[in-house]
């Protein structure tokens, strides 16, 4: 394992909706350590994506705290919040959000113009393989093509961190397997942390380390004494 690089105390988050209490986290803690693969496994409702939303910057604990390395993510202002995600975090969701006049380049380089240290477009869409995709508008590419070129885009500014939210969520098994293939990709090269959000449970086997959540807590922690590629995930 690398050194830390998110560790989450205490972490809980409530929502209030009219007169009705949700209790997304209940008190979670937990570490990711740089270079890892870290799949969070659950039922709806566990508490997967409040916690990813909270790593990435997107939403706010109503108590605990969130560490990005040395920093205290927990007091950043909205301001703070912007630049820690335009800087640090890649975003990976289970629908595209590509603009559909643009193509697969022009998409990828709407992030490289704002990030501090972009890589290429194309070196990016080379890295989950659609070399010769650069130039098709989202239309002319497929659903697993589409995801990978979201991908390509999260990886571009060189974030330390991919959090993808069911990312083979819209996917059959053979396009979901291209996909974890380029996430694989893109954290065996580049040495970026990763943690995805899955209701599948087989993709839990591709993973370094194994979060079960359950009601707000992390229930179970499980290291992979042997990964397996994405080819060979049973679906």
């Amino acid at each position: 394992m690398g050194k830390p690089l998110f560790t989450v105390s205490g972490l809980t988050k409530v929502y209030q909706t009219g007169d009705v209490t949700v209790h997304a986290l209940r008190g979670v803690d937990a570490v990711l350590y740089e270079g890892e693969m870290a799949v969070l496994l659950g039922p709806s409702g566990s508490g997967k994506s409040t916690l990813l939303n909270i790593l990435g910057g997107l939403d706010s604990a109503t108590a605990g705290e969130v560490r990005f390395g040395e920093e205290d993510l927990t007091g950043f202002s909205d301001r703070e919040l912007t630049l820690f995600r335009r800087n640090h975090v890649g975003f990976v969701f289970q629908f595209y959000n590509l603009v559909p006049s643009l193509t697969a380049k022009e998409n990828v380089a709407l992030v490289t113009e704002i990030a501090p240290r972009p890589m290429a477009p194309e070196e990016a869409l080379g890295i989950v393989g659609l070399s010769e995709r650069v130039d098709h508008f989202p239309a002319q590419l497929s659903g697993g093509e589409q995801q990978r070129v979201a991908i390509a885009r999260a990886i571009a500014k060189r974030p330390e961190i991919l959090l993808c939210d069911e990312p083979t969520g819209a996917l059959d098994s053979k396009t979901g397997v291209l996909v974890l293939e380029a996430l694989t990709a893109v954290n065996s090269e580049m040495g970026t942390s990763t943690a995805i959000i899955t209701h599948n449970a087989a993709i839990q086997k591709i993973a370094h380390r194994v979060f079960f959540f359950s009601d707000g807590r992390i229930a179970e922690m499980r290291e992979n004494a042997e990964r397996v590629e994405p080819a060979e995930v049973e679906w």
